[in-house]
C-alpha cells in the first residue's frame, strides 16, 4: 500500500483526511508535531506528505523546508490562510501544492492521487533517459540532479519536474496554464502563481543572473521557454 504521512495537530481534521485516504487505499500515518513529523519522514518511505502550516513549536513553512533537505516526494500543505504570500512563501520552501480549510475531502483525495499519479510517471520517465547538458548545465534524469558548471544546484521535486518538461521541449513556448496542467496534472484551481514561484525559483539556482536569464526565458504575454 503507498504510504501518506498527515502531520496535524487539529485531531478532527487528521482523522478526517485518514479516514478518506484509507477508503482509497491508502496507508496513512498521523503525528501532530513538526519534530514528529521530521522523525517519521526519516524512518519511513512515504510516498506523500500532507502537512499543516500552524503547527506547534516548528511550523509547516520550516518543516518544509527541513524536509527538501532529504526527501523530494509530493509535499501538500493544509492550512486555513489562504492569503497569497502564504502559498507564496510554501512554494518558496519546497511546498508542491496548497489546500485551503475548510475542504472537500473528496477534492484532496483527488489531489493526493494525482499529485502521486504524476510524481510516478515524471519519475519513471526519467529514469530511462540518459543524462544531457546544454550549455554548461546537466541534467542528470536517473538521478534526478541538476549540475550548473559542474556545481550541484539542489531542486526541489516540482522544480526538478517542471525544468524537466522544458528542456525535453526546447524553443517551444508553454503558458502558465499548459505548465500547470502537464507538470501539476490539473488546473490548480486557475492559480498562475503556483508557476510564476517555481519559475523564479529555478531561474535563482540555475541562472547567473536571473534578471537576465540564459536558460528560461519569459515571452510576454504568453508564457515561457527554455532556449537551446
Amino acid at each position: 500500500m503507498r504510504k501518506i504521512l498527515i502531520i496535524e495537530d487539529e485531531e478532527s481534521i487528521a482523522n478526517l483526511e485518514k479516514d478518506y485516504l484509507e477508503l482509497s487505499g491508502f496507508e496513512v500515518d498521523i503525528v501532530s508535531t513538526g519534530d514528529e513529523g521530521l522523525v517519521s519522514a526519516k524512518r519511513v518511505k512515504y510516498e506523500l506528505i500532507l502537512l499543516d502550516i500552524m503547527l506547534p513549536g516548528i511550523d509547516g513553512f520550516e518543516l518544509c523546508q527541513k524536509f527538501r533537505q532529504f526527501v523530494d516526494i509530493p509535499i501538500l500543505m493544509v492550512t486555513a490562510r489562504k492569503e497569497d504570500i502564504d502559498k507564496i512563501k510554501g512554494f518558496n520552501r519546497g511546498a508542491d501544492d496548497y489546500i485551503v480549510k475548510p475542504f472537500n475531502p473528496n477534492e484532496l483525495v483527488a489531489r493526493v492521487k494525482a499529485h502521486i499519479s504524476r510524481y510516478d510517471r515524471l519519475t519513471n520517465q526519467q529514469q530511462k533517459d540518459s543524462s544531457i547538458s546544454i550549455n554548461g548545465l546537466v541534467i542528470d534524469h536517473r538521478d534526478r540532479r541538476i549540475y550548473v558548471n559542474e556545481e550541484e544546484r539542489i531542486l526541489t521535486a516540482k522544480e526538478f519536474d517542471l525544468l524537466y518538461f522544458l528542456t525535453n521541449n526546447p524553443n517551444q513556448v508553454f503558458s502558465k496554464e499548459q505548465l500547470l496542467e502537464r507538470i501539476w496534472g490539473y488546473d490548480a484551481l486557475g492559480d498562475s502563481t503556483t508557476v510564476t514561484v517555481h519559475i523564479r525559483k529555478l531561474r535563482e539556482k540555475i541562472e547567473k543572473d536571473p534578471a537576465k536569464p540564459r536558460y528560461i526565458e519569459t515571452i510576454w504575454g504568453v508564457g515561457y521557454r527554455f532556449k537551446h
